[in-house]
């Protein structure tokens, strides 16, 4: 299961780690206020060594306090919401699949918009979204287990009309919100953010993403079983049920503890496995930690764009909609290509 010829699978990891390595110091000297790569590696070193200072506080602070929290946390969402993206997919074998399809989102995004509306601090509108996101997926899986028919279908249908029901319980949020200033903050919200990251947010996400990318690692090799239909699986010895759900559950936990620190982003999910599977093929021992690799590398590279372009910030999930359209577009209508 190679990707491009001549590479071998290993070589193609070790180039995206290298470029996920450039991309990180090459995030950490861009921004208005200059850090070069002397002062960065000085700063670090200072950690442990006795190192006389040559760079500012301002550097130092900036570095520490603001950077690289960011730097960090886009890298997290990132790999996150393309490991849940290719875990979906195969799951309910659909290249349309992404991180929202059973309503994490939709759920994060009223939560937020509940403790915004509520007035709540920073960190109780990450937990009020983390904890509306898992409660939306586990009624889309009560709803979806007791559907007639095929569970995958009944669980795809309920993820479309609960995560309908919880965007209306949204929409009347901002309806009431005041318009001065909670209107503005849950909009700006739901346009996806990493502006003012901090290590809380990382350490936040870090328990839940540890989580559910663990098992997510450990048992890719048989969401390639679950791609060939529950009746494959069973002649192998393979309990598809229960597999589905323990992937299902872990992506969902990636899912949540992203969208909680990070608002709503999208297509990171959709097509950044695609992308990776023209270089490693469909084989998921291969697939997820390059879809991880190659997520928080495009993410990363998108919060540069955002923060650097224009005189104001870009919210990131502005940007990734107009890069992920486009490229997905080009993707399925390119020859050869099938879905």
């Amino acid at each position: 299961m190679n990707g491009r010829k001549g590479l071998s699978y290993s070589a193609i990891l070790a180039l995206l780690a290298a470029a996920l390595g450039a991309a990180v110091v090459a995030s950490v000297t861009l921004g208005r206020y200059p850090i070069g790569i002397r002062e960065m590696l000085g700063i670090w070193g200072s950690r442990v060594l006795d190192i006389e200072p040559f760079w500012t506080k301002t550097q130092e602070s900036l570095l520490l306090n603001h950077r690289m929290p960011r730097i960090l946390l886009s890298c997290m969402v990132g790999g996150c919401l393309s490991a849940a993206g290719a875990s979906y997919q195969g799951v309910f074998q659909n290249p349309m699949a992404a991180p929202d399809i059973l309503g994490a989102s939709s759920g994060a995004a009223c939560g937020a918009a509940l403790a915004i509306l509520l007035d709540m601090s920073s960190p109780m509108i990450m937990a009020f979204a983390f904890a509306f996101s898992l409660g939306t997926v586990a009624l889309v899986i009560y709803t979806g287990n007791r559907a007639r028919g095929k569970r995958v279908i009944g669980l795809i249908l309920s993820g479309i009309m609960i995560s309908s029901l919880v965007s209306s319980g949204t929409s009347f949020i901002k309806l009431v919100a005041d318009p001065t200033d909670q209107l503005p903050a849950i909009t700006y919200w739901l346009m996806g953010s990493l502006n003012g990251a901090s290590m809380r947010d990382v350490l936040f996400a870090l328990g839940p993403m540890a989580l559910g990318l663990i098992p997510l690692f450990l048992l890719r090799w048989r969401v390639n079983i679950l791609t060939l239909g529950d009746d494959e699986a069973k002649t192998m010895g393979v309990n598809a049920r229960r597999l589905r759900m323990i992937v299902i559950l872990s992506a969902t936990l990636i899912t949540a503890a992203s969208v909680s620190v990070s608002g709503m982003i999208g297509w990171v999910g959709l097509v950044i496995p695609h992308l990776s599977r023209r270089l490693v093929g469909n084989n998921y021992r291969h697939l997820m930690p390059a879809s991880i690799l190659f997520g928080a590398i495009f993410l990363l590279l998108v919060d540069d764009i955002s923060r650097n372009l224009l005189a104001t910030e870009i919210p990131i999930g502005i940007l990734t909609s107009i890069i992920g359209a486009p490229f997905f577009i080009y993707l399925i209508t390119k020859d050869g290509e099938r879905y």
